[in-house]
C-alpha cells in the first residue's frame, strides 16, 4: 500500500529540456488531464521559464495519456475564479499562456492534443503558433453548456482566426468536432495517426530552433502587432525591429553560411 507521506502526488506539470526546445506535459491522466490550481501553476511556470530562458527557443505542449485535457477542474478551480476573475488561470508569472490576462510568452509554442480537447484546449490550442493533432482528438467549447462562457479567449480568437461562421457554429452550440473538421476551420495544421503527435510537434520545433532565434522571436512579434493592430502598425514596428536583427552576429552567419554552402549555426546574437 501506498505511503502518503512518502509517496507524494506526481507532479502535474513535467518539463524537459531536450536541446533549445522545452517540453510542458501535463501529467493528470487519472483526472482526463483536468487542470487544478498546481497544473495553472506548473504551466504558467513552464511558459515563464520558456520566456525567460535564452537557451530555449521553443516550447512543446503536450498532454501525457489518453487525452489532452477535459478542462478545468471545477470543484477546484471554480470557486477561485469565481473569487479572483479570470485572470487566475494566468498564473504568477510575467507571462500568460493564454495571452489574455498578461503578455504571451515571446517564443513560439507548438501543441500536440490527443483524445478529449475541451474547452482550455480549445483556447490554449488558439494561443499557440502550431498545432498537430492525433486523428483521435475530440474538441468541444462547451461552456455555454455549463451555465457560463468562454473566458480564455475563444470568444474573440475563435472568430478571428477560424473566420465568424466556423466560430459561431462551435462558439453557440457547444457541439463536439473532431480532427478534419479542425484542420478545415484551420485550428490545427496537422493530422497524424494517434501516438505520434507529440513526435510531430517535436519535429516542427526543432526545426523552428535551428533557425535564428532574433529572426524567428521578431517575425512571431511582428505577425502578432499586424493581427492584433492592423498591417500599419505592423509596419512601424518593423522599422523598429529591423535594424538590430539585419546588425545581428545571427544575420552575418547566415550570409557566411550561404557563401560557404552549408547549413547556419545560430547563436541567438
Amino acid at each position: 500500500m501506498a505511503d502518503p507521506i512518502t509517496d507524494p502526488q506526481p507532479a502535474p506539470v513535467l518539463v524537459e529540456r531536450r536541446g533549445h526546445v522545452l517540453l510542458i506535459g501535463v501529467n493528470r491522466p487519472e483526472k482526463r488531464n483536468a487542470w487544478n490550481l498546481a497544473t495553472i501553476a506548473g504551466v504558467g511556470a513552464a511558459y515563464q521559464q520558456l520566456a525567460d530562458d535564452p537557451e530555449l527557443r521553443v516550447g512543446v505542449v503536450h498532454g501525457i495519456g489518453e487525452h489532452f485535457s477535459a478542462g478545468l477542474d471545477l470543484a477546484e478551480v471554480g470557486p477561485v475564479v469565481a473569487q479572483q476573475g479570470p485572470g487566475a488561470l494566468s498564473g504568477a508569472g510575467s507571462v500568460d499562456p493564454f495571452g489574455v490576462w498578461a503578455p504571451p510568452v515571446p517564443k513560439p509554442v507548438v501543441m500536440a492534443v490527443q483524445g478529449i480537447a475541451y474547452t482550455l484546449s480549445i483556447e490554449l490550442a488558439l494561443a499557440a503558433d502550431i498545432v498537430v493533432a492525433a486523428d483521435d482528438v475530440r474538441f468541444r467549447q462547451l461552456e455555454i453548456s455549463r451555465g457560463i462562457l468562454p473566458f480564455g479567449g475563444a470568444t474573440f480568437r475563435a472568430q478571428a482566426s477560424l473566420g465568424w461562421g466556423n466560430a459561431m457554429r462551435f462558439l453557440l452550440t457547444g457541439d463536439e468536432f473532431g480532427a478534419q473538421e479542425a484542420l478545415r476551420i484551420g485550428l490545427v495544421q496537422q493530422v497524424v495517426a494517434p501516438g505520434e503527435q507529440l513526435e510531430a510537434a517535436v519535429a516542427i520545433a526543432e526545426r523552428i530552433a535551428a533557425q535564428a532565434p532574433l529572426g524567428v522571436q521578431g517575425t512571431l512579434a511582428n505577425a502578432r502587432v499586424a493581427r492584433e493592430r492592423g498591417p500599419a502598425a505592423a509596419v512601424e514596428h518593423l522599422h523598429g525591429l529591423l535594424p538590430a536583427v539585419m546588425a545581428s552576429a545571427d544575420a552575418a552567419e547566415g550570409v557566411r553560411s550561404f557563401l560557404e554552402r552549408r547549413e547556419a549555426r545560430f547563436s541567438g546574437r
